[in-house]
């Protein structure tokens, strides 16, 4: 199974977006019609990579807009960057999300006592190679990290790549404080601080911030696609997600989007110029 991307608008402008399409060149929903497997029973997913590692821009799928196009995120009018907390350069991993689950907003995760943060569930790739934003990569998961992110649950899945070198020898969280040493805690770091240049507190986690296991983020991760497939049945509020997909909806359900109407979403994107760039450092001392 393969996926290509369509660039609509600039990279670094308001109206860049990136649209998705299968191999039979039909539009897809990366957050829907991508399946959350690439082999069940080996336990690969498939991740959708949003960031690819030293970049800066804030780039997610747009779960509130018609075919969840790749698109940045915007802030009182502007375009988002993470800023570079010293020593770290933009993002550390290739960042993403596996495609068929959603952290939902209305369930207390027993562990971290919060609710979900209405977002597919994120995964931080640690291979050797950087990816390209939208490349649809398969991986292998390692463990997870449970961020707290102003009150709300927000999963970072741990993995790496199947095709990368490495993978052979990374077959748990052990393996990557074994062969990778820092890399865990630099993790860690990286998620505490990021939103602190932006005038925000401290990200918490559950645990004291250590990553749990392999069989305990597998499990994570399958909860979680539950809730995306109680929220694509309609058994649950989308709480204004945009649920619309070209595959795994039938005719006659509200969020089957025909092939017209995919057409006329990409065909709808316009182009506005702005640009900004993220090189300096944010030195943060802490209190």
């Amino acid at each position: 199974m393969s996926f290509t991307v369509e660039e609509r608008g600039n990279p670094n402008t308001l109206s860049y977006r990136l649209f998705f399409k299968n191999a039979d060149g039909k539009y897809v929903s990366p957050f829907h019609d991508i399946p959350m497997y690439a082999d069940e029973s080996q336990n690969i997913f498939h991740v959708v990579v949003e960031v690819p590692r030293w970049t800066n821009a804030k780039m997610e799928i747009a779960t509130k807009d018609p075919l969840n196009p790749i698109k940045q995120d915007v802030k009182k009018g502007n375009l988002r960057y993470v800023a570079n907390v010293f020593p770290h350069k933009g993002y550390i991993w290739n960042y993403g999300a596996i495609p068929q689950t959603w952290e939902d907003p209305g369930h207390k995760d027993e562990d971290t006592d919060c609710c979900g943060d209405n977002d597919p569930i994120d995964v931080c790739e640690i291979g050797t190679k950087v990816c390209s934003r939208g490349e649809v990569i398969k991986v292998k998961v390692l463990g997870v990290l449970a961020m707290i992110d102003e009150g709300e649950t927000d999963w970072k899945v741990i993995a790496i790549n199947v095709e990368d070198p490495e993978a052979k020898d990374l077959n748990n969280i052990g393996d990557i404080q074994r062969l990778k040493p820092g890399y865990l805690e630099a993790t860690v770091d990286w998620f505490r601080k990021y939103k602190v240049p932006d005038g925000k507190p401290e990200n918490q986690f559950a645990f004291n911030g250590e990553f749990k296991d392999k069989e305990f983020a597998i499990e994570t991760i399958k909860s979680t696609h539950g809730f995306w497939k109680a929220l694509i049945s309609q058994k649950t509020n989308s709480g204004g997600l945009n649920c619309k997909n070209t595959c795994v909806s039938a005719g006659d359900s509200p969020f089957c989007c025909s092939t017209d109407e995919a057409k006329a979403v990409i065909e709808g994107v316009s182009t506005v110029c702005f640009s900004m760039a993220m090189d300096k450092w944010f030195y943060y001392e802490k209190e």
